[in-house]
């Protein structure tokens, strides 16, 4: 069974891109941030997923205005990287999965999310650029890639809630395909950022700071959050954190732990931010079988041993609390056998009187039938109204 056992938020800067494709990751300028990519390279080595569920936004490479879907997937072999102007970007083709990603789109569908289905897609920035960052320059991706393209350029666009129900299905599903897979959720995009008019350039470090604290603190706070305070708040293209809650609700409702977190500013005129989190069951496994097979032998060693912990004495004493209750019953019986013979003038059915008087047999009685005597009283009615008819 597949199985989803990390999640990680990322930031897509495209120049980002272009620095690590020109070779200037040491520059003063890039260092700082290309350093923290680093430890999450590690992680991905250690933890070796199998295939990456990716949800990004794309810049207007594959999906134009011609043609805005809401919510799209990829469900393709593989993935060629988009030309965004100067030509596609010298990174290596991303390999699909094509039978998780139909799995995907038919169980998102039939509950209720109206998903586009790609059978081809390039992929810009928006995919690649994660790519990089935890991967760094190699040859071949080392896992599989699920694109699920989210409109966050036009309005109308999904609320962070559209997003994070989108997640919980993803999740759903991924738990039900057969293939024993290991599956990681990308959300990306964002942090805080405006790329236009007169707050181009605007950053919120304490915008971006409490978003990243609640994604293990309190994230239905954060899947709630409205356009408008993200577009106040985080500027016009900080709502690109919509999608990072598909990726923490496909992590699903319990705990989870932040095992990784790298924040910088500025990245071009945007705030970087990454975050790697763990399903804390990782950590503490609980086999559930193993523990309800233990509970009933603990139970009943303790109980028997407590008779024998109970007597202080020689072999066959009654304990000292049995003893004591037993004395109490007798002497209640005791009691009410009193109370009945007393009110009654016999013995209780229960007592030793009763039971001598049952043993012994009662002698039988003979019983005379008397015969029966006319009544006299008939005849001197007939003999007087005999005398009163001769009178007349």
């Amino acid at each position: 069974m597949a199985k989803i056992t990390a999640g990680i938020g990322c930031s897509h800067v495209p120049a980002i891109g272009a620095a690590f494709d020109q070779g200037l990751t040491q520059e003063p300028y890039w260092k700082p941030l290309f350093d923290g990519f680093e430890p999450a390279r590690d992680w991905i080595r250690k933890h070796k997923p199998d295939v990456a569920i990716l949800v990004y936004n794309d810049h207007g490479s594959a999906l134009t205005l011609e043609m805005i879907p809401t919510l799209a997937i990829g469900v393709a072999d593989e993935f060629k990287p988009a030309d965004e102007g100067w030509g596609p970007r010298q990174v290596p083709v991303v390999k699909g999965h094509s039978a998780l990603a139909w799995h995907l789109a038919e169980t998102l569908i039939i509950n209720e999310f109206d998903m586009c289905v790609l059978n081809t897609l390039d992929v810009d920035h928006g995919l690649t650029v994660p790519l990089n960052i935890t991967c760094g320059k190699v040859d071949e991706w080392p896992f599989a890639v699920i694109p699920i393209p989210i409109n966050v350029v036009m309005f109308p666009i999904p609320t962070g809630d559209r997003c994070w129900r989108m997640g919980e299905v993803i999740r759903k599903a991924v738990e039900a395909f057969p293939e024993d897979l290991n599956v990681v959720v990308f959300g990306t995009g964002g942090m805080s950022h405006q790329i236009h008019g007169e707050r181009s350039g605007m950053i919120n470090r304490d915008f971006d700071t409490a978003f990243l604290n609640d994604l293990t603190r309190n994230p239905q706070r954060l899947r709630h959050i409205k356009h408008e305070e993200y577009t106040t708040l985080a500027g016009a293209e900080g709502i690109e954190m919509v999608m990072w809650m598909v990726m923490r609700a496909a992590l699903g409702d319990n705990k989870v732990r932040e095992v990784y977190r790298h924040y910088h500013v500025p990245a071009s005129n945007t705030a970087a931010g990454l975050i790697i989190l763990e399903n804390d069951d990782l950590h503490n496994p609980k086999p559930a079988g193993k523990a309800r097979a233990a509970r009933p032998k603990a139970k009943t060693k303790a109980k028997a041993k407590a008779p024998a912990a109970a007597r202080p004495g020689r072999k066959g004493k009654v304990p000292a609390k049995k003893a004591v209750l037993k004395k109490a019953i007798v002497k209640k019986a005791v009691v009410k056998k009193a109370v009945v013979k007393k009110a009654t003038g016999k013995p209780s059915r229960g007592s030793k009187a009763a039971t001598s008087k049952a043993k012994v047999a009662a002698p039988r009685k003979t019983v005379k039938v008397a015969k029966k005597v006319p009544s006299k009283k008939p005849a001197a009615r007939k003999s007087a109204a005999r005398s009163s008819a001769r009178k007349r």
